[in-house]
């Protein structure tokens, strides 16, 4: 599977030149295997020819030495009982007589060298041998053979020339000439070569053995040569393989694949709301390109054509919302503005507190919309520092009359919050300054916003001496404020924590990031 998936990953081109190129050399592979079986039969007929004429040459040499040998062997047995025969020396000469013209020599010495027949021989060999037959190529220049009587005297040796040599094994036809040599353990003695013989051509060798003390006939042929048409026969197949494959992927990436690439990084690029237009990328050559480009670019002028209305329904939900915020913080300026008359009205200084209270709440509704209206066009939430800095200018407006020397103390961070966290916060801050202000009107107030513990969360912090444990506070939290206060610190989902010993009131909440 490995193979395969490794496959699956690669390119369509790269998967089509690979397809296309093991498809391709079978065939290739097929006609070289059929142009090398033709060289190989032309090889067995060549090798054919050459076993008849090796045979012919060996047959034609081997007789002839055999025949010289023997009638050496008669003459030196004759010799031997008698070195003034004659007869036998005149009948050794007259088997070597037509040899003599080309330079044949035989000669037959007793045990001292004393020349009994023949002519005298300049040669000079080891006599190592105890073979009553002794043949030996001669310093590449001929054959000797030495035959001795038994007991070692006479010696006859004879000497046959290369020429002589060559004339017997033949030199073959002008269409099938043939290279022939003489070979012992030692040496090598050519006859005959094959003429015109090239680096690149072939020669089929066979050796025969003569049966005459280990010589052997070596003959060898022209093969079928390695010419220009057998190369290009070979290596043909091999060159259409390389050109069909290379041309297949050449075109098919040209036609197919590279188009296909363009259009890919045209949509790819593609952004909604614009127009995919294939004809800038050049003239696409396949007509299902062609289709598959104007279906892109029909699709995205449907996208386009909703984006548009997508855009205008968004401004019309954002006139629409701006409405709406701006009725909301205009009703809740009337809602104030009927609370401050009424309050003015108020038949007595509790009621006029109560009214005090009241718009004191709304206030702080107010100031989160405000800040919420504001915020809204970048959706980056409500700054806590002028939405509590905004408030504690209200409260102290709002102030009753023994609160005059109310003094609030800000330390707020500039930590950005939703709506629903503001409006919380918000009440939080004004109901823990109005229970200051209820429990001391001439106690110090300090507010401060920093950051909490956790990421992504802030820790409001309320400081005031009318928050140390006192019966006043006491009555007030489980009367009237305690009730609200834990409320909103559920709204929040965070215990709030009120220390009587220094008078402070804490607790944590969610802050989207800092301004």
């Amino acid at each position: 599977m490995a193979p395969v998936s490794a496959l699956s990953r690669l390119p369509t081109g790269a998967k089509l030149f690979i397809t296309l190129s093991i498809a391709l050399l079978l065939l290739a592979l097929i006609a070289i295997g059929a142009t090398l079986q033709t060289g190989r039969l032309a090889d067995s007929e060549v090798r054919a020819r050459l076993r008849i004429a090796a045979n012919e040459s060996a047959r034609n040499i081997a007789i002839e030495l055999s025949g010289d040998i023997n009638a050496l062997r008669v003459a030196v047995a004759a010799l031997r009982g008698d070195p003034a025969d004659a007869p036998s020396c005149a009948r050794a000469q007259g088997v070597f007589a037509q040899q003599a013209t080309i330079g044949t020599r035989f000669s037959i010495v007793d045990r001292s060298g004393r020349l009994l027949c023949g002519v005298p021989l300049d040669t000079r060999i080891p006599d190592d041998r105890d073979d009553p037959v002794d043949v030996r190529i001669l310093n590449h220049r001929g054959l000797i053979v030495t035959v001795a009587a038994p007991g070692g005297a006479p010696i006859a040796r004879v000497v046959f020339p290369t020429a002589f040599l060559a004339r017997l094994v033949g030199s073959g036809s002008r269409a099938m000439p043939l290279g022939t040599a003489l070979i012992d353990e030692d040496h090598s003695l050519e006859l005959t070569s094959i003429p015109g013989q090239g680096p690149l051509e072939r020669t089929e060798t066979v050796q025969t053995d003569l049966g005459l003390g280990g010589l052997q006939l070596r003959t060898s042929i022209r093969s079928a040569p390695i010419t220009s048409p057998f190369l290009v026969a070979l290596l043909l197949p091999l060159l259409m393989w390389a050109a069909a494959a290379g041309l297949s992927w050449f075109i098919v990436d040209r036609l197919l694949i590279r188009p296909l690439r363009l259009l890919r990084a045209s949509v790819a690029a593609y952004t909604p709301g614009e127009v995919i237009d294939p004809g800038k990328l050049g003239p696409l050559p396949a007509q299902e390109i062609r289709e598959l480009g104007d279906t892109f670019r029909a699709i995205s002028r449907t996208v386009a054509l909703h984006e548009a209305g997508l855009a205008d329904a968004v401004v019309r939900q954002t006139k629409l919302t701006r409405e709406v915020h701006h009725r909301v913080k205009n009703n809740l300026q009337v809602i104030s503005s009927l609370i401050n008359f009424h309050a003015r009205g108020a038949p007595s200084a509790d009621a006029t507190a109560a009214y005090a209270s009241i718009q004191r709440r709304v206030d702080a509704l107010a100031v989160v919309h405000r800040n919420h209206f504001a915020e809204m066009e970048e959706n980056r939430g409500l700054n806590l520092r002028s939405v509590i800095g905004e408030l504690a200018s209200n409260i102290r407006a709002t102030a009753p009359e023994g609160a005059g020397s109310l003094h609030i103390a800000l330390d707020v961070d500039p930590f950005l919050v939703n709506q629903d966290v503001a409006v919380a916060v918000a009440f939080l801050v004004t109901e823990t300054i109005e229970l200051a202000m209820t429990c001391d009107p001439a106690a110090q107030i300090r507010v401060a916003v920093k950051p909490g513990d956790e990421e992504k969360r802030a820790k409001l912090r309320v400081v005031s001496r009318a928050f140390v444990e006192s019966e006043t506070l006491t009555h007030l939290l489980s009367t009237r404020y305690g009730r609200v206060m834990e409320g909103l610190s559920r709204q929040l989902r965070t215990p709030l924590h009120h220390d009587p010993m220094t008078g402070a009131y804490e607790i944590a909440f969610p802050v989207m990031g800092r301004d």
